[in-house]
């Protein structure tokens, strides 16, 4: 572990991070609905950690892009404790059936798009 790896990690994770802020301006979530900028900001960023995973693989030589891209912003920028979150006020607000779309979906949506990218990876 290197202080430059920290700093491509945290530089990365910044940049997620206020991706992620602006994003969730655009479709604010009240409870009350489908919360869209979760469900996108997650879906988009399984879609981005495949394309890094297939340009980057498990290259040593291209570890700081990875560490920069793969672990800083889509450790910054997907909201695992947002999606965890939006869940309770779902349910709490006795939305069930938008809790399990949004449960369900987002677990279907994040896996499909990581599948989908490796596969069409190795044509």
């Amino acid at each position: 572990m290197s202080f430059q790896n920290i700093l491509l990690v945290a530089l990365g994770g910044a940049i997620g991070a206020v991706s992620r802020y602006l994003f969730s301006t655009v479709l604010p979530f009240d409870g009350q609905q489908f919360p869209w900028a979760t469900f996108l900001i997650n879906t988009l960023g399984c879609i981005l950690i495949a394309l890094f995973f297939i340009r980057f693989g498990e290259n040593e030589a291209q570890l700081s892009w990875k560490l920069l891209l793969m672990t800083g912003f889509c450790g910054g920028f997907t909201t695992f404790s947002t999606f965890s979150l939006e869940t309770i006020k779902l349910l709490q607000n006795r939305l069930f059936v938008l809790t399990f779309l949004y449960v369900f979906g987002s677990v279907f949506a994040s896996l499909f798009a990581v599948w989908t990218i490796l596969q069409s990876s190795k044509n």
